[in-house]
């Protein structure tokens, strides 16, 4: 994947860049440290922004102690940038998909719960630099750089940072509202709703924003090739063939489910229940708005759905998806020798021959229609049970026992609780399929190949 260069060579070719990088990052911090004071004291919070503004002082000198040795461009220099290799290897095993997934839901949950500590400006700020002191270091990896320097993936990179911004910025202002609405006080959005002409106002900034964006894109046609390849060539396919950004999420399901599933059933459901929300959730309360306290449900759920599952699975197939669809790790070379033998089976190979001992049933030469429908029903009734269970059982369970859904249940009656769960129940269902097959090499919970209909 790399080209023949030695690590030295690698090194001295990146360390200007990237002293320039640690360069900014030491003038903005320097620039927060000198204005966070003199704000702070203005409020009346001389302390905190004392504090605050000697934290970034220290990070401007972090990030221009490592910006001077990138300059030296020396091996022994760059020794002190680079990130070590028992580190490396550490964030290479949480990459795997499990650890990635299961770490993702868990710091969603986290800062779902502790909110208001990562809405802080402060912590919102160090939590920044922590991630481009990472990024800094892991530059001087050329398997990370490789990635990550590729021009199909550089606007994923920069998504990740405005995502991340916008979900702050959100919550940040969900927070405020939260504690307004305590207080008795109109939400934000009622405050500021002086009237905006759009001429001259929002044409003057539809303007300078096109500007703006015009040259950008220029400057970034001139630093980045095109991502263009050559002619198609059925003899010569390309190893990843990875779908555009956009798609990457569907194509990583299509590892897990059926295409008809993936392709169609998923994508029909997502659309259905985009549609379907304001029939399902009629709560005026954030109409307008940023609130979480107010709509703590449809928030967990939101960010469950769009950053735990589709952001995700679009930055799993960028970065951590190599040759022949492998994981690889962001510091692990992309070997197209390497290939994981992996035995998938179904659960009805795990119900009747490891459980049970026995062959699959099947039906005899001379069965007829009928015969050969019940003896595949037989075969699959494991799934089938436990589909059930899964879809009707436990949304009746929940809606007696769960003090959440036994609400929901009586605020929304029985026929748009059903539709409400039927698409929370597919949702969670992704997952749990996901890590059923890197851990148990899960294929399908339901295969009857003869009908074409695998779950």
């Amino acid at each position: 994947m790399h080209d023949p260069v030695s690590h030295e060579e690698f090194l001295a070719e990146v360390a200007g860049p990237l002293g320039g990088f640690f360069v900014v990052l030491a003038a903005v911090n320097l620039i927060a440290a000198a204005r966070t004071i003199p704000f702070a004291a203005s409020r009346g919070e001389r302390g905190a922004g004392l504090s605050s503004g000697c934290l970034w002082l220290l990070l401007a000198i972090v990030f221009a102690g490592l910006a001077v040795l990138c300059f030296r461009g020396d091996a022994e220099s760059m020794r002190w940038v680079a990130m070590p290799g028992a580190a490396k290897n550490f964030v290479d095993r949480l990459m795997s998909p499990t650890w990635y997934t299961l770490g993702l839901l868990a710091g969603l949950l986290g800062m779902f719960f502790a909110r208001r500590f990562f809405v802080r400006p402060t912590v919102a700020w160090l939590m920044l630099n922590l991630s481009l002191w990472f990024v800094g270091v892991s530059l001087t990896d050329p398997n990370f750089v490789k990635i990550v320097s590729k021009p199909d993936n550089v606007p994923i990179v920069g998504m990740v940072y405005l995502l991340g911004f916008f979900t702050w910025l959100s919550a940040y202002r969900a927070v405020r509202n939260d504690d307004r609405r305590a207080r008795g006080e109109p939400p934000l959005e009622a405050v500021d709703d002086e009237k905006v002409l759009v001429w001259p106002d929002l044409v003057y900034i539809e303007l300078i924003c096109m500007v703006a964006v015009t040259a950008l894109l220029i400057v970034w046609a001139i630093v980045l090739k095109a991502p263009l390849e050559e002619p198609a060539n059925a003899a010569h396919t390309p190893n990843p063939s990875k779908a555009p950004w956009y798609f990457l999420g569907l194509q990583e399901l299509l590892v897990y489910f059926d295409p008809w599933l993936a392709g169609v059933v998923l994508p029909g459901l997502i659309l259905f229940g985009l549609i379907a929300i304001p029939y399902l959730d009629p709560n005026p309360a954030g109409v307008g708005y940023y609130t979480i306290n107010e709509r703590p449900f449809a928030y967990v759920v939101f960010q469950f759905g769009f950053l735990g599952l589709w952001i995700s699975l679009i930055l799993m197939g960028t970065f951590l998806r190599g040759p022949n669809w492998s994981f690889f790790g962001i510091y692990e070379t992309w070997d197209v020798h390497k290939s994981l033998a992996l035995h998938n089976y179904n659960l009805s190979d795990y119900f009747w021959i490891w459980a049970l001992g026995r062959e699959l049933p099947t039906a005899p030469p001379d069965a007829g229609v009928a015969g050969r429908m019940l003896t595949i029903v037989w075969r699959e009734l494991p799934g089938l049970v436990l589909l059930a269970i899964y879809f009707v059982a436990l949304p009746v369970l929940a809606a007696i026992r769960v003090p959440l859904f036994r609400t929901l249940y009586r605020q929304m009656g029985w026929p748009r609780y059903a539709v409400m769960v039927f698409l929370l129940m597919w949702m969670f269902l992704l997952p749990v399929k996901m890590l059923a097959n890197w851990q148990l090499n899960l294929q399908y919970i339901v295969a009857i190949p003869e009908w074409t209909l695998n779950l």
